[in-house]
């Protein structure tokens, strides 16, 4: 594919980083489709109202497709005709993951080959894949960087986002399909789930009730505002491959490239919020991994990356946004 992409399918637009990948696509003037079951991980009330903040700034086809019904998906994409599909669409969340791993399974793998196929039967140049930083588990090397092949996921979650990858690997292979797997690392920000640390905790603090820490809070993560995010991935979709015989395959890592520990994290909410928490001791959980942190080289090199905003001012805007939300859309 030659030049910018104007016409996108986006699974996943109704969710926390799909709104704001459909917002950024909008304002470049994209025609836009977007794909969302709406499912019910959490509230399809607060999809719905990230669907109406992105016709604010644009309009868009909607789809309440699920993307493991491949006659239905295949429609969709006949309709859309796009010359670039941005997966985001998930079943999230590593903890649920050990719970339900054959759901998992066929929606983060089997849904994702739906759409690879789908992308080889209509001949769509670009794919993006939205992976993530539990690939590399518990044993890779910090900071993690995209060199490193010895990876071994921990949880049924992070086991499915590598299967993904692989899959994507081999479509680019077999049909030269252009595909880029991006690894996201702890994103927050506004809309952001309610089930994630940032919102339960500044949602908890606000309300006077205990947070939950998890093991002794010497756990680290690379904790990265959804808008830098965003911009990798509005990059890496203009992203041009060399024009050469190789596999026109490329993964990047999407992140801060800077850890905080959990209870550095709890002490710059209080800050952020101007209220003392009130820790709640719990034991480590399964599938967590003890560090998450982003070598970022490659994407500042071949996507110009580079993260325009600290936790501490993160962490500011989102209170903002909590606070101004409509209690029913906050956790």
């Amino acid at each position: 594919m030659s030049g910018k992409p104007k016409r996108v399918l986006l699974t996943g637009g109704a969710g926390f980083i799909g709104s704001h990948v459909a917002e950024a696509l909008l304002r470049n003037k994209v025609s836009l489709t977007i794909v969302d079951s709406l499912d019910d991980f959490y509230s399809s009330a607060w999809k719905k109202a990230n669907l109406d903040a992105i016709r604010r700034v644009g309009d868009f086809e909607f789809f309440a497709h699920n993307i493991c019904d491949k006659h239905l998906m295949r429609e969709t994409v006949a309709r859309a005709r796009p010359d670039a599909i941005v997966h985001l669409a998930a079943r999230a969340g590593v903890r649920p993951s050990i719970e339900q791993p054959e759901l998992y399974e066929r929606v983060n793998v089997a849904g994702t080959l739906n759409l690879l196929e789908l992308s080889r039967e209509f001949r769509v140049p670009r794919f993006l894949f939205g992976s993530s930083s539990s690939v590399y588990g518990a044993g890779s090397s910090a900071p993690f960087s995209e060199k490193n092949l010895d990876l071994r996921p921990i949880s049924p979650y992070a086991a499915t986002k590598l299967a993904g990858e692989l899959f994507c690997h081999t479509y680019a292979h077999l049909y030269k399909l252009q595909v880029v797997c991006l690894r996201f690392f702890t994103v927050y920000g506004p809309r952001q789930r309610p089930d994630l640390a940032i919102h339960k905790f500044v949602a908890r603090i606000e309300k006077g009730q205990p947070i939950p820490i998890f093991g002794d809070g010497e756990t680290g993560r690379d904790y990265t505002y959804v808008d830098d995010i965003v911009a990798g991935v509005i990059a890496a979709l203009d992203y041009e491959f060399p024009a050469s015989g190789n596999t026109p395959f490329e993964i990047f890592n999407l992140g801060n490239s800077h850890t905080v520990k959990l209870g550095e994290l709890v002490r710059m909410i209080e800050c952020a919020t101007g209220k003392q928490a009130v820790i709640q001791r719990e034991s480590m959980q399964q599938g967590d991994v003890p560090l998450t942190w982003a070598d970022i080289a490659k994407a500042g090199r071949l996507l110009g990356y580079c993260p325009q905003t600290g936790l501490e001012e993160g962490l500011r805007k989102f209170v903002t946004w909590y606070r101004a939300a409509e209690p029913g859309l906050r956790a």
